[in-house]
């Protein structure tokens, strides 16, 4: 009797069947670049031929906008043999060097675009550099010069990427996708967004951000058309939009407010379907998007969970509702991921809460999309997955339909604009100015990103500071966009033991804002 043959899920996979089925169809669009699925597989194997050497079986890390170098990355570098680390772009030059020692990468593909954020990081290594390859005619030799290569994995819960998010302690946490995981995250959001061959897919969403929701594997399995836009611009993307016939995109909610009331904004002829997460949809966004002809679907999840792991799925009955009630509908987090993901919500004891809309208790999540673990950090790992159930943190209800919704965020994050920014990280860096006694860093309502940094700073008797001294100080230190956006200057509430309130900021900074998540 023959045994059956068993072929590991990886991801990569995916463009082995575009390139066979689709080979002369339009893979990518960049600029006034062109590429065909077979000339994209030529190209992503010619990249794992050229890396694998450089890279001796460690990680090879990509600094890039949104351009057909890390859409490359995302199949070249595991056909290399090795884990992907995209980095985020929007990152200081210390927290890149400190994620490139961390991973141990052996190599560093950049867009020439971040040339001195490079140079910066690199001078502030401790351990020997990486090997550098520049995206441009560098990048282009080697290609050209490389034997095409495509290593599958034996093991498919083995590690494909590494991706990195702050957690509440400030330091970044390398988080660990396998190939399995990242194949039936892909599928799933096949799935769930509708893409098709005929499907055209612009990128909005930066694709080093939990590897773009696997949408690079995504739109490669559907072989669809992936449209590369290295910067959101509202004019170029409703340019694109119409240009290319954009059929798909996603995005966080600020994504959506900028297009939504740019000067170009007018209805389209075919329905762009759209993806949103980071934080739930305005009903006006929600409103203003579906008069523009955009359906507008909201997704949940983290960086531990490869992007989405619930999603506001839509029910057919919910179309005779008025607007206003869809769109609170619209706006809960939702059910669980159709293949990939099951949720609870679970009190403290562990059993899950009645479905009732009301008692509130913590989501929990387990299945194929949740990580392997954090790189090197087993007792983070367990804190996080104590019994096989991931503790994402935030805190919610269960409706009585089974849709879970959002009440609050445990942890001290602040999700502004889509981007992870850890409060304690922020308070860490303006505890080091001189002038500083004590700082607390919350999040307060703004309309362009829904939340953003605040900070709450005590001075040293004696000392004096300014609101802009503060906020430069920062930003020589961390990412600009986690520099605080206002900061007030007087004594922090306290608890009788000496702990900083700061729920007390929080309620203040909220007060009158119909909807919060702090």
């Amino acid at each position: 009797m023959s045994t059956l043959s068993y072929e590991p899920l990886t991801p990569t996979a995916y463009l082995d069947r575009a390139a066979a089925a689709h080979g002369d169809r339009i893979a990518v669009v960049d600029g006034e670049e062109r590429w065909t699925y077979a000339e994209l597989h030529e190209r992503c194997r010619r990249l794992a031929g050229a890396l694998a050497p450089l890279a001796d079986g460690r990680p090879v890390a990509v600094l890039a906008p949104n351009t057909h170098v890390l859409l490359e990355a995302n199949f070249g570098v595991p056909w290399a043999g090795v884990p992907l680390v995209a980095v985020n772009t929007r990152l200081a030059a210390r927290e890149v060097a400190y994620i490139l020692e961390h991973a141990k990468a052996a190599v560093l593909v950049h867009d020439p675009v971040f040339d001195e954020l490079v140079e910066d990081a690199v001078a502030l290594l401790s351990e020997a550099a990486p090997r550098r390859i520049r995206a441009g005619e560098e990048y282009e030799r080697l290609l050209a010069a490389a034997e095409p290569l495509a290593i599958t994995p034996e093991d498919e819960r083995s590690v494909l990427s590494i991706n990195y998010t702050s957690g509440t302690t400030g330091r970044p946490k390398g988080v660990l996708y396998s190939h399995r995981g990242a194949y039936l995250q892909a599928l799933a959001m096949v799935g769930h967004t509708g893409l098709s061959p005929s499907a055209v897919h612009l990128w909005t969403l930066p694709m080093f951000h939990c590897n773009g929701w696997c949408f690079p594997w995504a739109v490669t399995a559907a072989a669809a058309t992936h449209v590369c836009l290295p910067k959101v611009e509202p004019a170029r993307v409703w340019q694109l939009i119409r240009e290319q016939g954009v059929t798909h995109l996603n995005g966080a909610p600020t994504v959506l407010s900028m297009l939504a009331y740019a000067p170009e904004a007018a209805p389209v002829e075919t329905t762009v379907r759209v993806a949103t997460g980071g934080a739930p949809p305005s009903p006006a966004i929600l409103r203003r998007m579906s008069e523009l002809g955009f359906d507008v679907t909201h997704l949940y999840g983290l960086t531990e969970t490869y992007g989405p792991a619930m999603i506001c799925d839509w029910r057919p009955e919910w179309n005779a509702l008025d607007e206003q009630e869809q769109a609170r509908l619209k706006a809960r987090q939702g059910v669980g991921n159709m293949i990939s993901c099951t949720a609870r919500v679970i009190a403290d004891d562990g059993t899950d809460v009645p479905a009732d809309g009301a008692t509130v208790g913590q989501i929990a999540l387990r299945g194929n999309n949740v990580m392997l673990g954090y790189l090197d950090d087993p007792e983070a790992t367990h804190a996080a997955v104590p019994d096989g159930w991931f503790r994402t943190g935030d805190l919610g209800v269960v409706h009585p339909d089974g849709y879970v919704e959002l009440r609050d965020r445990s942890k001290d994050v602040i999700i502004s604009g889509g981007e992870n920014i850890a409060s304690v990280e922020v308070e860490q860096a303006i505890a080091e100015h001189p002038a500083v006694l004590e700082v607390a860093v919350v999040a307060v309502p703004d309309d362009r990103w829904g939340e953003v940094p605040a900070a709450y700073v005590t001075l040293r008797d004696g000392e004096s500071a300014t609101e802009t001294e503060i906020v430069e100080f920062v930003r020589e230190r961390l990412a600009r966009f986690k520099a605080p956006k206002s900061v007030t200057f007087g004594d922090l509430p306290k608890t009788s033991t000496g702990k900083i309130q700061k729920y007390v900021l929080r309620e203040k900074a909220w007060a009158g804002v119909e909807r919060r998540i702090q």
